[in-house]
């Protein structure tokens, strides 16, 4: 009899496993709570034939078994497209990789100097030990620049302090980027695919792209994990899980209770599901899981006339005086994204917990903010807005407060007792994963069920994505890269 799967979650974790093991022939079952998209945050929504992206999501990994992976679900349906990116600062637009003459330019020489001075202190005499973001970042940048180009956009995103935020999370995104690295990429730029893979992710100036955004991929394995008798359940958020013998059971929110399944993937947000398992996680572990905090957002879509005044992918406002945190162009990531040529398609997007002030206003109010705020940072005029349309996205991030990594050893401990269970990706693992960290995961777990041996700890996979951000090009990496085994 061929292996039975649980798969917890339609997400890029979730539907990379469920492909893979389809592949395989195992018997797969994939429960998603929502009751029409696929993709989790990778999603592509939609509004009168405008389809938007849920945060910007760049097809861009050093993994090549990545790569390939998205080459073989949608193949000529992926563009190459140019990176266009600024920062919003003291009503000024600020290129973002960095230009050294630009940013000179509108900080002006005095400004500039004084960066400069607040740099070199920070590498004469840097904070030992460096726990915050604020620390970390200070330490790369000089506090000067970390006051103009961090802190508020930062703050923004987490809704917490920089000192309260740990710094696992600049070494994770932002990992390998300093003032000097940033100066020597705008300067000496790589040229060719292997150089190009030497980039710090976060500079690169080029990405993949699907015509009709994300949720295009996620929804193409959707149809070939069914041409591999893969079951997709939508609108079926899983209730519970039940450990007994060397089998697991689902119950499902539909009433229905599914059986004998010899491994379970969940990609579901690690403090809903711990106290789903039965039997239970110890009271220190479910104490833990109850402590993991996260970051909602919502993107407020404005339809409008055609602009040229905005052609960047996403601008970043650093902007104290408005509450938007970043403000896509869903037509500069793919012109397919906006069906009239005479239109255009804006996502501000807002940061927020689930329940608030923001979350709970009304999506006339958020139309009315969204307006008021991009027709302020001067981006379009009030007559060429035309619609609006409001997206909410719980649980977006994993919040790194400093107690958050205390609560995943606990956590990570207890789960060493249930075989069988697997937990992937962002939510799934508590960690920012990007898209591609994800399905790391997914791969190295599904390796595992199909050779029947724990060999990958899916918590090795590149520590916090720093495999990612500092291995080699995707044209020179081994099948699954650096991720550490279990076993020899």
């Amino acid at each position: 009899m061929p292996k039975k799967v649980a798969i917890i979650g339609a997400g890029p974790a979730g539907l990379t496993a469920a492909y893979l093991l389809g592949k395989a022939q195992l018997d797969i079952i994939v429960f998603e709570k929502d009751p029409k998209y696929v993709g989790g945050i990778s999603r592509t929504e939609s509004y009168k034939g405008y389809h938007f992206d849920i945060g910007g999501h760049r097809f861009f990994s050093k993994s090549k078994e990545v790569e390939d992976f998205w080459t073989e679900i949608l193949a000529d349906d992926l563009l190459e497209r140019s990176r266009s990116s600024r920062i919003f600062y003291n009503n000024k637009f600020f290129t973002y990789p960095l230009s050294p003459f630009d940013a000179l330019v509108k900080l002006g020489i005095y400004e500039s100097f004084l960066c400069v001075i607040s740099y070199l202190f920070a590498k004469l005499f840097p904070v030992k030990n460096p726990k915050s973001f604020e620390d970390w970042v200070t330490n790369q940048f000089g506090k000067r620049l970390f006051n103009i180009f961090f802190k508020t956009y930062t703050e923004k995103i987490w809704g917490i302090p920089c000192n309260q935020i740990s710094a696992d999370w600049a070494a994770q995104r932002i990992k390998g980027l300093s003032l000097s690295s940033a100066l020597w990429n705008a300067v000496f730029k790589p040229i060719g695919k292997k150089n190009k893979g030497k980039v710090i992710k976060t500079l690169i100036d080029s990405f993949r792209y699907p015509k009709l955004g994300p949720g295009m991929m996620w929804e193409q394995c959707v149809v070939k994990c069914k041409a591999l008798g893969v079951q997709i359940l939508m609108n079926a958020s899983v209730q519970k899980i039940e450990q007994l013998d060397d089998h697991w059971k689902v119950y499902a929110s539909t009433g229905a209770i599914f059986e004998n399944f010899d491994y379970v993937l969940s990609s579901a947000p690690m403090k809903e599901f711990i106290p789903s398992v039965i039997p239970a996680f110890p009271n220190n572990a479910l104490f833990a899981a109850a402590q993991l905090k996260y970051r909602d957002f919502l993107t407020v879509v404005l339809i409008c006339k055609e602009d040229v005044t905005f052609m960047d992918n996403w601008i970043y406002i650093h902007e104290p005086n408005v509450k938007v945190g970043r403000i896509q162009n869903f037509k500069s990531w793919s012109p397919f994204m906006v069906p009239d040529p005479n239109m255009a398609c804006y996502g501000l997007e807002y940061f927020c917990f689930e329940g608030d002030g923001l979350w709970s206003s009304s999506n006339d109010d958020l139309i009315k903010l969204a307006t008021k705020e991009i027709i302020q940072i001067g981006l379009i005029k009030p007559e060429s807005i035309l619609d609006g349309y409001v997206v909410r996205q719980a649980k977006a991030y994993p919040v790194y407060d400093n107690e958050y990594k205390n609560h995943l050893i606990v956590i990570r401990e207890a789960l060493k007792k249930y075989t069988g269970l697997y937990l992937l990706g962002r939510n799934g693992m508590h960690k920012y994963n990007n898209q591609d960290h994800s399905m790391m995961t997914a791969m190295l777990a599904s390796k595992n069920i199909i050779a029947n041996n724990e060999f990958y700890d899916l918590w090795e996979v590149n520590e916090d994505a720093e495999y990612h951000e500092s291995g080699e090009s995707a044209s020179n990496t081994g099948i699954i890269g650096r991720a550490i085994p279990n076993k020899l």
